[in-house]
């Protein structure tokens, strides 16, 4: 007995079996991540290295090289490149595609261990990452308020980014624009040459007799004690007492060569939102966790500690990444039921029953539905992609069932039989080739699933949700179809046959016309198939190919570096004079800027002030009639008034998260000496520029910073008994500062600077 057969005098079997496939269909929706794009692991890994104040050529020579040096002794690696500036060093290190993404971290961990003592004195110990997709920025938010930056800085830090960290999902906070509250002790170098005080010794000082150690336990009778030495300073104004040695027999202190300040570290970041000052707290979301419930958990979050913030700070979301993979996906579940409803419709179209074409669109949510079953666990999300094969399946998942639908309802019209029995002989007869139609289908897109390279690596999801819904189809069309139809069909007269109608009598009779001649004249059907099948190539020319599409998120961002030796206030200066202009250009909602680092990797007092990105947010695509791309090139026009900065205007990209630069196109040029290099690389780049259809056409050579050498006499400190170290030590902490010990108030500790 077949399996159709068993269904037809089982209903009751029949109907659990779909209904057991929807059931765990429906509950696995429920927990489906909902996300842009798959999660897709890239074995590329990252070094970063800091050295604070270093040359290029220092750290080209004393820290890039070694690295490389030793990392490129790793098996698997495919590219291996650098990049080097004044104080960091950044290895990339892009592994080949069947290579373990996790395992490449690790190997590249070990292996830098190894020369990490061999490093220059100062150099902080290398940051090493895997490049994570799915560990990108996904929201920004910013904290304003009518009181001191400060103030507002505290507060966005304790009771709001500390708070944010504990939600679920959430990978990491960075602040960006504020002033980290620090205790600034200054020192005047005539003070201390009256008293033949070196700054090593206040340094010393500054460490040693401000701090807290255990010492030991202690027994007292039958009680055991531990013991500490309470040696930390209570009080900022303290400092001022600190001896830092003795001069003609009596103390010096703090106060006698300098001055302690209760302020902020030196301030290396702003950020803005429409020409206020504010602290931007930017949230990126764990490797693998669904952004748009981060995002909603943390809006959640927001919401909950707004009602204990001080009446005038207020927080805004900025940069939301679910705001577009909401809408894409609602557009994608729009079209979704759209085109199951029309596939109903042409199938009542041709066969003028209602019951027929019920009976056969049940296949279309019954197989989407369980579908959702293999994606969980798959671990797919709801993407573009896995969207994108439930859309194209819905015209499929419908024709086995139409195929066998068709062949019982031609034996109940053309040959009387009762729909019971037509159900059982019409699926016999015609099951050999539904399965191999099918399997054919199914042998069409699984193979999508192992496909090699980046771009087999997101559409698996693709392949293997088509070819499992298609699969489920078969399952229904020898199951569910041939049941209802046994049980709902009604025979029908010749007289009323759905074949008797104008509409398909006309289609029946131009479909027959144009088989015979096709019969008739086989070359020419030939001739055009192969030209059909040839005219793919010109025309995937003329469309254009790109990897990931160009939507209007109705929001881009402007990536801007200015001339190497610019102030923060100069940079910032500059950045202010963008943002009016940039609030002239049409639909402009929002704009919000941040100058310095936005990675979080420098260190408070550290960092890069000649880079930064305005972010402009724009109004919703409905409410206006052009589009993001006119916007941008009205900003590309704008920008062309500054030719000495270096800019990029782009969309905000799903992958590198906001703030990093994005290219199309990437030349790499190798050759003896970096002189030769940057002409070459200035004539290419100005070749480019001048071509049309290239726009943000930069390299990435850095941008050198203006240096102020000192030069040692040698032989004079020699004489004086003076080392090349302390001299350079010194100068550092009198023109840099360097942050010397820590202050503790309460649960806090800051940074003591001197």
């Amino acid at each position: 007995m077949s399996l159709a057969d068993v269904c037809i005098r089982r209903p009751v079997f029949a109907t659990m079996l779909s209904m057991a496939l929807v059931v765990l269909g429906l509950f696995s929706f429920q927990q489906l991540g909902l996300d842009l794009f798959p999660n897709v692991d890239f074995p590329t890994v990252t070094v970063t290295t800091t050295l604070n104040g270093a040359s290029v050529e220092e750290m080209e020579s004393g820290v890039t090289k070694p690295i490389e040096e030793i990392v490129n002794t790793i098996d698997g690696i495919d590219v291996l490149r650098s990049t080097t500036k004044e104080g960091i060093s950044t290895i990339i290190v892009q592994f080949l595609l069947d290579k373990s993404g996790p395992v490449a971290a690790q190997e590249v961990r070990d292996k830098v261990s190894t020369i990490v003592s061999k490093l220059p004195t100062g150099t902080d110990p290398p940051i090493i990452e895997k490049f994570d997709v799915d560990a990108q920025p996904i929201m920004s938010v910013t904290v304003a308020g009518n009181r001191n930056l400060r103030e507002v800085t505290e507060i966005a830090k304790k009771q709001i980014k500390e708070v944010i960290e504990t939600v679920g999902g959430v990978g990491a906070v960075i602040m960006v624009g504020g002033w980290e509250r620090a205790v600034n002790v200054y020192v005047d170098p005539d003070k201390m040459a009256a008293y033949q005080i070196s700054i090593p010794q206040v340094r010393d000082a500054l460490r040693e007799q401000n701090i807290e150690l255990p010492g030991g336990r202690v027994d007292e009778g039958n009680r055991e004690l531990v013991l500490r030495t309470m040696g930390r300073i209570a009080d900022v104004q303290t400092f001022e007492d600190l001896i830092v040695t003795h001069f003609e027999g009596r103390p010096i202190r703090i106060r006698d060569i300098g001055r302690v300040e209760n302020g902020v570290a030196e301030p290396r970041s702003i950020a803005r939102l429409n020409g206020k000052n504010a602290v931007s707290l930017i949230v990126k979301k764990q490797s693998g966790t669904n952004t748009v419930t981060v995002v909603d958990s943390v809006k959640a979050k927001l919401d909950e500690i707004g009602g204990n913030l001080p009446g005038d700070i207020a927080t805004h979301v900025v940069t939301d990444q679910s705001r577009f993979i909401k809408r894409t996906i609602e557009e994608v579940q729009r079209h979704l039921i759209l085109g199951a409803i029309l596939v109903a419709l042409t199938v009542w179209l041709f066969m003028r029953d209602l019951r027929s074409t019920l009976i056969a669109s049940v296949a279309i949510p019954t197989s989407i539905i369980a579908t959702f079953t293999m994606m969980r666990y798959m671990g797919f999300t709801l993407n573009n992609i896995t969207m994108l094969g439930l859309v194209l399946a819905v015209g499929i998942v419908i024709d086995d069932a139409v195929v066998i639908l068709e062949n019982i309802f031609r034996h109940v019209e053309e040959r009387g039989e009762s729909p019971y029995s037509a159900a059982s002989t019409a699926t016999r007869e015609i099951a050999l080739a539904v399965m191999a139609t099918t399997l054919s289908l199914i042998v069409i897109f699984l193979p999508i699933a192992f496909m090699g390279g980046i771009i087999g690596r997101f559409f698996r999801s693709f392949g293997v949700t088509v070819a499992f819904s298609i699969a489920v189809s078969l399952l229904v069309s020898f199951t569910l179809t041939p049941m209802l139809s046994a049980r709902f069909l009604k025979p029908k007269d010749k007289a009323h046959s759905a074949k008797e109608g104008r509409f398909y009598t006309a289609i029946d009779r131009f479909y027959g016309a144009s088989l015979r001649w096709s019969l008739r004249h086989r070359w020419v059907i030939m001739v055009l198939a192969l030209i059909v099948t040839l005219s793919t190539v010109p025309l995937m020319k003329i469309v254009g190919v790109s990897f990931v599409p160009n939507d209007d998120q109705s929001e881009f961002e402007v990536i801007v570096q200015t001339p190497g030796g610019y102030t923060l206030e100069r940079t910032d200066a500059l950045f202010q004079e963008l943002e009016s202009k940039f609030r002239e250009l049409r639909g402009v909602h929002d704009i919000q800027t941040m100058i310095g680092d936005s990675t979080g990797k420098s260190r408070p007092g550290e960092g890069d002030v000649t880079t930064g990105s305005i972010y402009l947010r724009l109004v919703d695509l409905g409410e206006r009639t052009y589009s993001q791309f006119d916007v941008m090139e009205d900003a590309r026009k704008l920008l062309a008034r500054y030719p000495e900065l270096r800019v990029s205007v782009q969309g905000v990209s799903a992958f590198r998260g906001g703030g990093t630069r994005q290219s199309e196109i990437e030349f790499s040029l190798l050759g003896p000496s970096l002189a030769k290099l940057t002409t070459a690389s200035d004539q290419i780049t100005g070749q480019l520029k001048a071509t049309k259809g290239f726009v943000d056409v930069d390299s990435t050579l850095s941008v050198r910073k203006p240096e102020l050498r000192a030069t040692i006499d040698r032989e004079r400190a020699a004489e004086l008994g003076i080392k090349v170290e302390d001299i350079a030590e010194t100068l550092g902490i009198l023109v840099g500062g360097e942050p010397v010990s820590k202050y503790k108030e309460e649960d806090e500790q800051y940074d003591v600077w001197l």
